[in-house]
């Protein structure tokens, strides 16, 4: 992945102190994990600054060569802000940067402290190491700084650290210090390195920020889809519940409503015609409800769970067998496992939906079903009767929705149907589908 840095980050004209603090007060949110990193670096001092007390105290004779207490008491009320709540509530922006503030001043004027001591106790410290020792230590808040801003914030922390230990060396240099040009060299090679540093750091952060966005758009972007995807379903299965609705209830409906509609016109000229066909609309009230049972019950799914393809179509083909009389010739050889759950539903309700217009239109007395692998990449449902078959163009013409419901269903998974039928001489449905759909 390609990362494009944000010149904001990469621009390096020196910026006042005042801007530097105002440009970090405008930083709102604090990166993950760096308050962890802080406490665990300020925690690490504050232990080697214990021991340090504690060998000043047990060894006498070194106590001219270093002073811990003022570092000691600095580190643990910054320790103590760090992991206070109560601050960071209180100040917001200002949290980060005072704690950055309190861990650069505070070991400045350590040394500084340490030094007028030393001076006037007359200790022969080697001054190198006290120099490397401060050196280290505000390594922690540059990390820190560098870690949460960009690199001009980072070089002007370095600049105001470089005035602020010029200004401290002007009164030591009275009490005996280093000369104040070689403190100005030290700091200058101090900046130099503080700099190189921080540019690592803050490259390394640009970088994850960018990884972070370009996955927080990414998640976006899959939600969007994911939503887009939750609108497709519920559109296709509205059309699904629609098309079971025609199947069932419509075509009943419509047949109980002609049938009252003539009982009604023959209820005073021939009341025994009128009670037949009242006793027919009864007959066709629990037929529907028969039917809208089994379109519930089909809608659920609950063959496809418990039993698999194979068995599904099996009891299916054997309940409308039973059911409407007609004989019915199976045929499951193996069960079938290529499929995806989305397919294998499809194929199930193509299944139902051929069988109930064969219960309903065809006035079939055999009905044959095959489901079965086709060499090794496709999976075959046949499905044929001998009934009075129709004219595949003519109810196409008329707005017939059940063939319309079985090619949408075939198309949704991009399975081939083919319909077989002439008036008189029966019907075949044929689906073809990839074993990899």
């Amino acid at each position: 992945m390609a990362i494009t840095f944000d010149h904001d980050n990469f621009e390096y004209p020196l910026i006042s102190p005042c801007a530097m603090i105002q440009r970090v007060m405008n930083k709102d949110s604090v990166e993950p994990g760096l308050l962890s990193v802080f406490r665990l670096l300020v925690g690490i001092r504050l232990g080697l600054l214990w021991l340090t007390i504690c060998l000043w105290l047990i060894a006498p004779d070194q106590r001219g060569q270093r002073f811990p207490f003022l570092g000691f008491a600095e580190t643990a009320v910054l320790l103590i802000y760090l992991f206070w709540r109560w601050p960071q509530r209180v100040l917001g922006r200002l949290y980060l940067p005072l704690a950055i503030g309190i861990a650069t001043l505070g070991p400045m004027l350590e040394y500084a402290a340490n030094a007028l001591l030393r001076f006037a106790s007359s200790s022969s410290t080697d001054e190198g190491l006290e120099i490397i020792f401060l050196i280290l230590v505000l390594f922690i808040p540059l990390l820190i700084l560098s870690w949460q801003y960009n690199f001009r914030v980072v070089l002007a922390y370095c600049v105001a650290t470089s005035l602020f230990d010029i200004a401290l060396a002007i009164p030591l240099s009275r009490f005996g210090g280093p000369k104040v040009g070689d403190i100005i060299g030290l700091s200058f090679l101090r900046s130099v390195l503080y700099a190189l540093v921080g540019f690592m750091v803050v490259r390394l952060m640009v970088a994850q920020r960018a990884q972070r966005t370009s996955l927080s758009d990414a998640n976006t972007q899959l939600a969007r889809y994911a939503a887009a995807l939750e609108q497709l379903t519920i559109s296709r299965e509205r059309n699904r519940l629609a098309r079971e609705l025609h199947d069932t209830l419509a075509h009943t409906l419509s047949a109980l409503a002609v049938q009252l509609e003539a009982a009604h016109v023959l209820w005073e000229t021939d009341p025994a015609k009128s009670h037949v066909l009242l006793d027919q609309s009864l007959a066709l009230t629990r037929t529907g409800l028969v039917d809208a049972r089994r379109a519930i019950q089909s809608l659920r799914a609950a063959p496809l769970q418990d039993l698999g393809l194979t068995l599904a179509v099996d009891t299916l083909a054997e309940s409308v067998a039973a059911r409407s009389g007609i004989a019915l010739d199976l045929y499951t050889p193996q069960p079938i496992t290529k499929l995806t759950p989305e397919v294998e539903q499809a194929v199930y309700r193509i299944a139902d939906e051929a069988l109930a217009n064969v219960t309903r239109h065809a006035q079939a007395r055999h009905v044959s079903v095959k489901l079965f692998p086709s060499g090794s990449h496709q999976i075959k449902l046949i499905i044929a009767d001998d009934g009075q078959g129709f004219d595949p163009a003519q109810s196409a013409s008329n707005g017939h929705y059940g063939l319309k419901g079985l090619h949408e269903r075939a198309g949704l998974i991009g399975a081939t149907l083919a319909i077989e039928s002439q008036p008189g001489q029966g019907t075949r449905v044929e689906l073809t589908v990839e074993a990899g759909s």
